[in-house]
Order: structure tokens, then sequence, then C-alpha cells
């Protein structure tokens, strides 16, 4: 009965993670067409703005297209939509870092990067 209550609370807990990480890559993909949230090409870190064969907008535009396409993924393979969130959150982390710029936004990556991996890990748990 035990096992069967904490079974429950866990798919509550994934089906919560999940969400997450699906709905707000989404959002934050979409947005990166419209910068409604912020302007988005403030966060790209100045040295790889530079490298770009392109505008800062453009760039973001094809991050927006990868940030949707992994909240689709979430949605339909977790594990594997956890992991690629977590990663892709630890490197934007690790790009706001080495400029030392929004330190603060970076830290906030990195602990959503925890709970993503975290979402992937408990998907094999909750099923």
């Amino acid at each position: 009965m035990e096992t069967n209550n904490l079974q429950q609370q866990l798919k509550g807990i994934f089906t919560l993670l999940r969400a997450t990480f699906g709905i707000v890559p989404i959002v934050a993909g979409l947005d990166k067409f419209t910068n409604l949230l912020t302007n988005w090409e403030l966060y790209l870190n100045p040295s790889l703005a530079r490298l770009l064969p392109f505008p800062a907008s453009t760039f973001m535009m094809i991050v927006g297209v990868i940030e949707i396409i992994a909240g689709i993924i979430v949605w339909r393979k977790a594990a594997l939509g956890g992991y690629i969130v977590a990663a892709w959150l630890t490197a934007i982390a690790l790009t706001l870092l080495a400029g030392f710029q929004y330190v603060d936004v970076a830290v906030r990556d990195l602990v959503m990067a925890i709970a993503a991996f975290s979402m992937a890990k408990l998907s094999k748990l909750a099923a």
C-alpha cells in the first residue's frame, strides 16, 4: 500500500517537472522571435557574438527553434528531453559565466539544469 502511495507521489512530482521543462523552453523559444519577456541578445556573450557570421538576433532565433524542439522532446520522451534541456541550460550558464555576465541568471540556469537532469532520472521511476 505504501509503495503505491510513493509511486503516486513520484508520478505527481514527475508530471510537474515535465510540464515545467516542456512549457518553459517552448515559451522562451517563442519569445526569441518577439522579445516580449526580455531582450535575449543582451544575454549573448560578446565574445561569442563577435564570432557569429550573422546578426545576434538571427542567432537567438536559431536558439529559439532549438528550445522549442527541446520542449517538445520533453513532452514526448521525458528522459531524453530532460538530458537535452539539462545540457542546454548548462551550456548557457557556462557561456554566461565565461563572460562573467548575468551570474545570477547563470546560477539559476545551473539549478534548472539539475532539476531537468533529476526529471530525466525520475522519469524511469515514475513510469
